[in-house]
């Protein structure tokens, strides 16, 4: 690993400048004001918020509890003409694109219209948060890749929604939560398979605080520390629906990509997964293959928060088991826990494993070009 120091914008720390070139899968863009995302919205839809707000399952939406989701940022973030970290194009440029050597680098805006109540206003709001993502990001930015963001539950919605922005290539993934109304391999959500399918885009799922569900089987978290862990729960429930409802046989091509939940869970997850298929498995006997071999064809993993074990080569086993073309890197800017590519990974990779984990295992996943 081979870089040259900078100095970071307050001055003081060292930012290596790697020479591997990075694809970073999960960059948090930010509004500058809660009023610019309502410039976005139809009037109706910006008077209706207004006055009577966005209605969510979520009580984490508009509440802001969370070290994470109000002051949960790098300290060092923040723009110097003022804001909220990630909501100032050049700053973000200067402090995550250009000195970490990011090739591409893929939005996920959380979107409130993922878990909106009123349907037509969920989505609303998706279409402004990607006429957003186009208009402030895209454009001038031709490194940076868009997250089509979808009203899941309302799937004909959905299905109008992707057919727009799939016309525009920057455009890569399709943006749902893992934690829907119903389970996530419930044929309620199909159509949206069955078009990501088609058009060859990833599904995205994102651990967050928006959706129709807690993260946790017994209701919403009391503490940060809870629903931080918790995120990998959703992931492990939404990876395990969609194997055992049949959605991979039924969408043989379809990818999914499962966003800061964290990966060291997925091999105790699969074997679990493995062992009540041999107990069970005349409860799914149109299931065509194994559990393993399902994830293993159409599962991918971006890698922040990174599972540390207290043995540096406990996290090699891991990946062996996971399999290094399996993961996607990620930063998760501007969080706190965010992940520099230089030393998130201190482990013994040949520069060939380190390409794929960094740069080209996304490049394929996304048609990246």
């Amino acid at each position: 690993m081979s870089e040259t120091m900078t100095k970071d914008l307050s001055g003081a720390t060292p930012v290596a400048r790697s020479k591997q070139p990075v694809v970073d899968c999960d960059i948090h863009p930010a509004y500058r004001s809660p009023e610019e995302l309502a410039s976005y919205l139809p009037a109706r839809w910006r008077q209706h918020v207004a006055d009577f707000g966005i209605h969510s399952p979520s009580p984490l939406v508009g509440a802001l509890p969370y070290p994470r989701l109000a002051h949960g940022m790098r300290q060092d973030s923040y723009p110097p003409v003022g804001g909220p970290p990630a909501s100032d194009l050049p700053f973000l440029q200067e402090q995550l694109l250009d000195p970490l050597n990011i090739t591409f680098g893929i939005l996920q805006p959380l979107s409130a219209g993922h878990g909106a109540l009123n349907h037509g206003l969920g989505e609303a709001l998706c279409a402004g948060t990607n006429d957003w993502q186009v208009e402030r990001w895209l454009d001038p930015e031709p490194r940076l890749r868009g997250s089509i963001a979808v009203m899941q539950e309302d799937p004909q919605a959905a299905l109008r929604e992707i057919e727009v922005r799939a016309k525009d290539k920057r455009f890569v993934q399709i943006s749902i939560t893992p934690r829907p109304a119903e389970p996530a391999g419930s044929r309620r959500y199909w159509p949206i398979f069955e078009a990501a399918e088609a058009l060859n885009l990833p599904i995205s799922m994102h651990s967050a605080a928006f959706g129709n569900r807690a993260n946790t089987g017994s209701g919403w978290t009391s503490f940060y520390i809870e629903e931080h862990f918790a995120f990998s729960h959703a992931a492990q429930a939404a990876l395990a629906s969609m194997i055992f409802q049949g959605v991979f046989d039924q969408f043989p091509k379809l990818k999914l990509i499962l966003v800061e939940g964290g990966f060291a869970w997925l091999p105790p997850t699969v074997w679990r997964m493995e062992r009540e298929f041999d107990r069970y498995r005349g409860e799914v006997p149109d299931l065509k293959r194994r559990p393993a071999e399902y994830v293993r064809d159409h599962v991918w993993l971006t890698t922040q928060p990174v599972e540390e074990p207290p043995k540096s080569s406990q996290l090699s086993d891991l990946i062996d088991w996971i399999g290094i073309d399996r993961l996607l890197f990620s930063t998760d800017y501007p969080h706190w826990d965010f992940d520099h590519p230089d030393y998130a990974f201190r482990v013994p990779l040949t520069p060939e494993q380190r390409a794929k984990l960094m740069h080209d295992n996304a490049v394929g996943v996304f048609n990246l070009s």
